[in-house]
Parts: C-alpha cells; sequence; structure tokens
C-alpha cells in the first residue's frame, strides 16, 4: 500500500468541541469577570470573593484540561481492506474482517442537515455487543462512510 493511500485511511477524531467549549467557557468567564469587577478611580479590582467566578474558573479549567489530555491521547481510527483499527497512543484495538459478522450504517434522515446521529454498527461473531462508531466524531466523515461501506460490501460478497 503507498504512503497516500494510507494517509486516506486515517480518520483523527474530531477536537472541534473542545476547542469551541474551551474557549466559549474561557470567553464567558473573561466577560462575567469584567462585569462583576469594580473600577475604582481609573483601576480595576476584581471580585474574588464571588463563587460564581470560581465556578467559571473551575469550569474552564476542566474544559483545558480535557482538551489537553484528548490532544495527548491522539486517537484515530484506521480502515483497510482487511479490517477496522481503533488507536491511540495507549493501545490499538484491531477488528479484522474475518471476525465481523455484518455491518449496518443508519439513514440519512435530512439531506440538508448534519448527519450528528448517523451512527455504524458492526457486529462481531465473539461479541454480544456491536461496535458502534459515530463518524461525526471523526474528521472527513463523509470518506469514512464510504470506506465503511466499501468494507460493508467486501463482508457481503465474502459471505
Amino acid at each position: 500500500m503507498s504512503d497516500n493511500q494510507n494517509k486516506k485511511n486515517i480518520f483523527k477524531y474530531n477536537m472541534s468541541f473542545y476547542y469551541q467549549s474551551t474557549i466559549i467557557y474561557f470567553v464567558v468567564f473573561i466577560i462575567y469577570a469584567i462585569i462583576r469587577g469594580e473600577f475604582f478611580e481609573d483601576t480595576f479590582i476584581l471580585i474574588t470573593k464571588d463563587p460564581i467566578i470560581y465556578f467559571f474558573a473551575i469550569i474552564v479549567m476542566i474544559s483545558l484540561i480535557s482538551l489537553l489530555y484528548n490532544l495527548f491521547k491522539n486517537k484515530y481510527l484506521e480502515i483497510s481492506s482487511s479490517g477496522i483499527s481503533f488507536v491511540d497512543r495507549f493501545k490499538t484495538r484491531i477488528f479484522n474482517k474475518e471476525e465481523m459478522s455484518a455491518i449496518s450504517i443508519s439513514k440519512r434522515r435530512d439531506s440538508s442537515k448534519k448527519n450528528v446521529f448517523r451512527l455504524v454498527r458492526i457486529k462481531l461473531k465473539n461479541r454480544k455487543r456491536p461496535i458502534i462508531i459515530r463518524p461525526y466524531d471523526y474528521e472527513n466523515e463523509n470518506d469514512l462512510i464510504n470506506l465503511i461501506q466499501e468494507l460493508k460490501s467486501k463482508l457481503e460478497t465474502d459471505v
């Protein structure tokens, strides 16, 4: 397999939610701190006895920690003709095509809206519960769905 095909089959975890939430929480924290602060003769004094400021600070810190943890974890999904691999910094879980019994992809309900709730269910022969993938959680979700459909058709022709 060429290097170009390997790049095409790797789908990084979509971090936009973490970036957006961290930025929004930080902006709200700053705006609240400015509104609650007091101006005395050309100086600004932050009210530190306000518990809501501490609450916003804790939310910003939790959001920042979760962003940094997920950046460190470096999750991605790799799809090849032989199966699917879930990879992060700590472990790799590989599910070969031979282990799969069926792949089902939920249908689009409305093509004008984003498919946030679209799911891919992969049933395994040696496991009761299916593997569930939300394509929206990964970058290039349309390419991901196309590759999963190709894998599904290969699986159905082999049966």
